[in-house]
């Protein structure tokens, strides 16, 4: 075929166009092509990885497939995040701090300052809308929690979900945690089921995987020679722990010794590989952790389960990353695919003292027995329970640091990285221990393209790129690090780097930050690199404070200044008035009726119709034909928690689950005739969290009983309502979801005119455990 006239897109027509077609010559706008040879990139994100729970970090959990990426690339010790997910994955696509991003703090819990308003300018564009016209496919796959709360729902607009962020394909969940086996899936801009049910195998991490391999494989069929960009972020290890029981099985036996013996071990290993010198301390247990020989054999047991399970979950997560890993050296571009593989923050201690076999009780502020997780011994991990470990194992997993997630000190932000480009990284199974952090990600890419920021993003110029590349360490073991400062900010919490030292000053969690207690909070002194008279101190056990005193005011001095530059202040600490600050200017408008209809998706709490501690009222308008019907008729939440009004066996049944601990149900006297019939439900709120629940079918009264206990706050991160069926787990056994209604449902209207009674500080501290 003759080559066909190009000419750049943008500009004129360079063909001739003549009275007809033999007298004109056709001229094509140019495609966007990528270099020959340029690399695929893939970032291999995870949740809630403290820096010792790889087993290339030290751990003897099997993680064999990212420790070959290991063995054959690059490790780094010095790594940073931010403390916490979606501020640390904002710096990852953007090269901008978390708090240039809007995000000094999780989308939930918003507020209406530049630093922490969960949206990311405009002018922060993200690296897929750098990529893409490069000439690469740009693909998203799993959690994404960078859009605001307030636009989580179908009637958002979708600018700052996956594809409005310069991703071409995008399939995953688009808060920050679901559970693994009934997740709340979004393809592209719309919601859709899982393709399986947990009987029939499904487990999210495959799912992600397959459709990764999916995305690929589409690509490479029609042009190979295409690269692309994947951002791959599975969602585990957050909590709910949950995988295979034969995966988990594996484990049995392997924690009894107890989180005090595995930090001890982990250390070991750890100097053994190199990680720290032979003369490394290990932190002293965090003084929240019960020591492993105080504790009576049955939480022994349960405590011990819960690492089994976390530990079946990690080795499950990472042969679905080793099946990317594969189809990738399947198909030839292994080699030329430079991987990233990270955490996002520390080890997770939001299971508490106790850890827990339903989360769903401590978000709502219900007390967790530990005689109930000893019944569940069995189950854990699996669709029925939502379950994260207790803060003893965190401490581990965190080895040999102190603290975790949502605090500064190198818990919380020293967190695993793994390199791996054959191609063009030489080294193999070597360590690094330049310092960088999450906003370096970027420009080390950037620089290794050629490819200079781009000055303008779809018409809207751009901000500085304010991570700096550490490309050059990649073949240099002894390479400077090319940051010279790297401020930090948590709930308050804050810390300097800058030329090996380390200043924190220690602001509690959950606390307000007031003028008295900034004056109060003396900061810390740790030399946690190499390069002076002072031993390295990564551990953070020596405070330096008294003796360099001029060094702390420096470094407190240039934190201020950080702060002010990067969009860090006013400081907001953790603390209900913030709650009420973010709900009054980032909730969705409340009317006192809802209308729903069947043959919807289902809407997430955010945006639906909120019936908790208020009295209220639903009435269902349906048609039932001659044969009866039966089905879910509306329904909010699941096995967790919730509630949901159904006809069953001809009967009008309402049944309330209080957190999968306590459940009531009232079954109509009456049956429900056939033809044109209105039901209803009415709660009448008879103290601060109970109530009265009555029937009705025409107008009748059928069936009422008390209600006991009604949840406080979230029937569950991932179950909105329904109408005409139940998606995900149900609500309750009596039937298999989705049960959907097999009369018709015309109408169904919800009355929300009942005063309702709010409870901040344990709102605020459910959406801080979801993070």
């Amino acid at each position: 075929m003759p080559q066909q006239k190009r000419y750049p897109s943008g500009t004129p027509f360079t063909g001739v166009m003549g009275r007809t077609l033999a007298t004109s010559t056709p001229a094509w706008p140019e495609e966007t092509i990528a270099k020959s040879g340029s690399p695929n990139i893939l970032f291999i994100v995870l949740d809630d990885i403290g820096f010792a729970q790889l087993g290339c970090y030290g751990s003897d959990i099997e993680t064999p497939n990212l420790d070959k990426l290991a063995a054959n690339g690059l490790r780094y010790t010095n790594w940073h995040t931010t403390a916490l997910c979606s501020p640390s994955r904002s710096g990852m696509l953007t090269g901008r701090n978390h708090h240039s991003n809007g995000f000094g703090c999780i989308a939930e819990v918003a507020s209406g300052f530049p630093g922490y308003n969960a949206t990311i300018p405009k002018e922060n564009g993200m690296l897929p809308d750098i990529l893409l016209p490069k000439g690469y496919a740009t693909f998203c796959l799993g959690k994404w929690h960078l859009t605001p709360a307030m636009d989580v729902h179908h009637a958002a607009p979708r600018d700052r979900w996956p594809l409005g962020q310069g991703f071409e394909r995008y399939y995953g969940f688009l808060g920050g945690a679901t559970d693994q086996y009934y997740p709340e899936l979004t393809y592209d801009n719309h919601h859709v089921e899982p393709p399986k049910t947990p009987e029939e195998g499904y487990h999210l991490s495959e799912d992600l995987a397959d459709k990764a391999i999916e995305f690929i494989n589409d690509l490479q069929a029609v042009l190979p020679e295409k690269p692309f960009f994947m951002y791959f972020a599975p969602g585990a290890m957050h909590a709910p722990h949950q995988a295979p029981k034969e995966w988990i099985d594996k484990y049995i036996g392997k924690f009894d010794q107890g989180w005090d013996k595995w930090r001890e071990a982990t250390l070991e290993r750890q100097k053994q590989m190199g990680i720290f010198p032979s003369d490394t301390p290990l932190s002293p247990r965090e003084p929240e952790v019960k020591a492993w020989d105080s504790l009576t054999p049955d939480e022994k047991k349960v405590h011990a389960r819960y690492m089994e399970v976390f530990a079946g979950f990690l080795s499950h997560t990472d042969h679905h990353i080793g099946r990317v890993i594969d189809f990738l050296e399947k198909i030839g571009e292994l080699d030329n695919t430079l991987i990233f593989a990270v955490s996002d923050n520390g080890a997770s201690a939001e299971g508490g003292e106790n850890g827990s076999v339903n989360e769903w009780l401590f978000f709502n502020g219900i007390e967790e027995r530990m005689e109930d997780n000893l019944k569940q011994i069995e189950q854990m991990g699996s669709p029925y329970t939502y379950q994260n470990y207790s803060m003893g194992w965190t401490n581990a997993g965190d080895t040999p640091y102190r603290r975790w997630k949502r605090e500064v000190y190198n818990g919380g932000i020293c967190d695993p990285l793994i390199l791996h480009w054959p191609d063009r990284i030489k080294a193999k199974g070597e360590l690094r221990d330049q310092y960088s952090h999450a906003v370096d990600l970027v420009p080390t890419i950037l620089e290794l393209l050629n490819i200079e920021p781009p000055a303008t993003i779809k018409g809207v110029p751009q901000s500085p790129i304010q991570g700096v590349s550490f490309a050059d360490s990649f073949n240099n073991a002894t390479a400077p690090t090319k940051k010279t400062a790297q401020y930090f900010e948590m709930f308050g919490q804050r810390a300097i780097w800058q030329d090996g030292w380390k200043a924190i000053a220690n602001h509690p969690f959950g606390h307000p930050v007031t003028e008295e207690a900034l004056a109060q909070t003396a900061w810390e002194l740790y030399r946690v690199d190499p390069g002076a008279a002072d031993p390295m101190d990564r551990g953070e056990l020596s405070n330096l404070a008294d003796k360099y005193p001029d060094k702390v005011q420096a470094l407190a001095e240039l934190w201020w200044s950080e702060a002010a530059k990067y969009n860090v202040l006013p400081l907001q600490g953790i603390a209900p008035d913030r709650l009420a600050i973010a709900f009054a200017e980032t909730k969705l408008p409340v009317r006192p009726t809802y209308n729903y209809y069947p043959g919807g998706s289902e809407v997430p709490e955010t945006a639906a119709v909120d019936l908790k501690n208020r009295s209220h009222s639903i009435t269902v308008e349906v048609e039932i034909p001659q044969e009866g019907a039966e089905g879910v008729l509306f329904a909010h939440g699941g096995r967790f928690g919730g509630y949901v009004l159904f006809v069953k066996d001809g009967q009008l049944v309402y049944h309330y689950n209080y957190a999968n601990r306590e459940r009531t149900e009232i079954c109509s006297t009456a049956n429900i005739p056939e033809g044109e019939v209105t039901l209803a439900f009415e709660f009448t709120k008879t103290g601060e969290h109970q109530g009265k629940g009555s029937l009705f079918i025409n107008g009748n009264p059928v069936g009422e009983a008390d209600i006991p206990h009604t949840i406080p706050i979230t029937y569950g991160i991932n179950e909105g309502v329904t109408c005409g069926y139940d998606n995900g787990n149900p609500v309750t056994e009596d039937y298999t979801p989705p049960f959907s209604f097999t009369g018709t449902i015309h109408r169904v209207v919800v009355d929300t005119t009942g005063e309702q009674h709010h409870d901040s500080e344990k709102t605020l501290m459910m959406h801080l455990s979801k993070q």
